[in-house]
Parts: C-alpha cells; structure tokens; sequence
C-alpha cells in the first residue's frame, strides 16, 4: 500500500514538479549538512547521516504526494490550469509597452508637479 500510487496519471505535472522541487531543497540542504559535519567528524558519519536523512525525506514526500487529500488537492488545482486563457505573446507585448509608457509618463508629471511645488515654496519662504 506505501508504495501504490494514488490516481495514477491524474495530476502527473503537478505532483513530478512538487515531488522534484521538495527532493531538490533536501537535497541541497543535505549537501550542506554533509559540509557541516565533514568538519568534524568521520567519513562515515559525514556521508551515512546525509544519506539517511535524504532518503527519509524523499520517502515522506513520496508518501505525501500520494495521501489522497494532498493528491485531490494537485489533480484539482492542475485541472483549473488546464482552464485557464493564458494571454498571447502579441497582448503581453502590448500590455508591458503600455504599463512602461505610463510609468514614464507618470514620473514625468510627478517631476513636474514637485519642481512646481519647489518653486512655489522657495517663493513663499525666501
């Protein structure tokens, strides 16, 4: 039973890239505790307890990807990605030139409005 997998083929994606990203963090994270304890301690205690917690851990994601509440939860949410209407290359062109020339044109109005301003203070005060 641990070692069956919950839906197969449903959620796939979502499920390799979650299960891939979490063995990825512990195994950098083991990485480090190799160059941790490789300071001072043995050789095998420097590449056995790593080792030992690595697998530990790839066994408990495994174990989490296949719990049917977590793999409910990645086929659902990989199904309303599927939904989704992603914008065209065109439209995201257009969109970015849009939001940079506002942003210059905004600065501008702003460095007018605040040399206005200097000018009106610098009067009023000396």
């Amino acid at each position: 039973m641990l070692t069956k997998i919950y839906k197969p083929g449903q959620g796939k994606y979502t499920r390799l890239g979650s299960g891939a990203a979490a063995w990825a963090v512990a195994g950098i994270g083991c990485w480090n505790l190799n160059r941790i304890l490789g300071t001072d301690m043995s050789l095998w205690i420097t590449t056995i307890v790593p080792v030992v917690v690595f697998v530990a851990i790839a066994a408990g994601v495994y174990w989490l990807l296949n719990k049917p509440a977590v793999a409910d939860f990645m086929i659902a949410a990989e199904g309303e990605l599927k939904k989704v209407n992603w914008s065209s290359r065109k439209e995201v062109a257009a969109s970015t030139v849009i939001v940079i020339v506002v942003v210059f044109v905004m600065a501008f109005l702003l460095g007018v409005t605040d040399m206005v301003f200097q000018f009106v203070f610098r009067q009023l005060i000396g």
